[in-house]
């Protein structure tokens, strides 16, 4: 299993209470001073605008800002978002952002894309919100114009939902072909059929039983495509606490929940905290615990896994026990 690991940039309310003129060093210096010299295989950001699950006046720094920067103040893991919107920016402009990235970088950015979901956001910036059939279509025609500018240095579509008429992308991105496609999303009729057709990497539910299922579903949507299914990376997500016993992770949890309660209520704490503490969160214990719940996973097949922390920019004692116990004998 290749391992990589979300930044805070404010989304997730995990910013809250740092002045925002020292985010930058927060967020960078957990990629350029401690990705980049540890056994991480990339660094990732999400594409929102608005923190959830409430929108408020919190900060959230924008994702291909981030990946622009990100790509100048490092210089060996690989700069990837899960993932990008396509509504909310131009495919072919994306792809143009995309391809410089790569070249600041060397080579390095990886592109997440999908759908999206985030209602607020979407009608707050003026994008509407497309019922998800359309918003999956534009997914589609997306995709086919930034591989298109990719490997064409330039793009002509007329589609239903995307028209561009040779969108010149020059420089071209420094990868051949341009950067990994990661199609995020589990839906099983369509969203994982385009990954089927495009997708270098998938990313999906990471539980034991939604792995297995919707690793069946892609498989089915490949052989009806005539593409390798063995070909996909399939990655998944998962939100991390770690501490060197018990009582460690539930102070941990515990701060946490302080942390979001005066942002979020009550209510909307203990439905955020479900990620730490549901049977469905195999990234919070001790690290003998999350070690051997991530290998099954890497055993059934996730051959990459995102970690989300949800503590690091206040606490990195989870990041270095993962780097010091769990990452060993994953990587191995």
């Amino acid at each position: 299993m290749q391992i990589g690991y979300f930044l805070p940039q404010g989304w997730r309310f995990d910013l809250v209470g740092i002045d925002p003129s020292r985010h930058w060093e927060v967020i960078n210096g957990l990629a350029a001073a401690r990705a980049d010299a540890g056994p991480w295989d990339s660094v990732w950001v999400y594409d929102h605008f608005h923190t959830t699950p409430v929108p408020s006046q919190e900060a959230t720094h924008e994702a291909w800002t981030l990946m622009a920067a990100l790509a100048a103040s490092t210089s060996k893991v690989k700069l990837g978002q899960m993932c990008s919107c396509m509504g909310y920016r131009n495919p072919a402009y994306l792809a143009k952002v995309a391809a410089t990235v790569d070249i600041i970088s060397g080579g390095r950015a990886q592109m997440g894309i999908g759908g999206g979901w985030y209602e607020h956001e979407w009608r707050a910036y003026g994008y509407g919100f497309p019922r998800a059939g359309i918003r999956l279509a534009m997914l589609d025609e997306g995709v086919q114009i930034m591989r298109q500018a990719w490997r064409e240095g330039q793009a002509t579509l007329d589609g239903k939902h995307y028209q561009v008429d040779g969108a010149i992308v020059q420089p071209q991105p420094l990868q051949s072909g341009g950067p990994p496609l990661w199609i995020a999303g589990g839906g099983e009729k369509v969203t994982l059929r385009i990954a089927a057709k495009f997708a270098d990497y998938t990313n999906f539910d990471g539980t034991p039983e939604g792995f297995a299922h919707k690793s069946a579903i892609l498989a089915e949507h490949c052989r009806n495509e005539g593409t390798d299914f063995e070909a996909i990376t399939r990655s998944a997500s998962y939100n991390v606490l770690l501490g060197r016993d018990q009582a460690e992770v539930e102070a941990k949890i515990a701060a946490l929940r302080d942390r979001l309660l005066p942002h979020l209520g009550r209510d909307r704490t203990t439905e955020a905290l479900g990620a730490y503490t549901s049977e469905a969160a195999l990234g919070v214990g001790t690290p003998e615990q999350v070690a051997e719940r991530l290998g099954a996973m890497r055993d059934a097949g996730v051959g990459y896994g995102i970690f989300y922390f949800g503590d690091a920019a206040y606490d990195t004692s989870s990041i270095e026990l993962f780097e010091e116990q769990v990452a060993p004998a994953l990587l191995s």
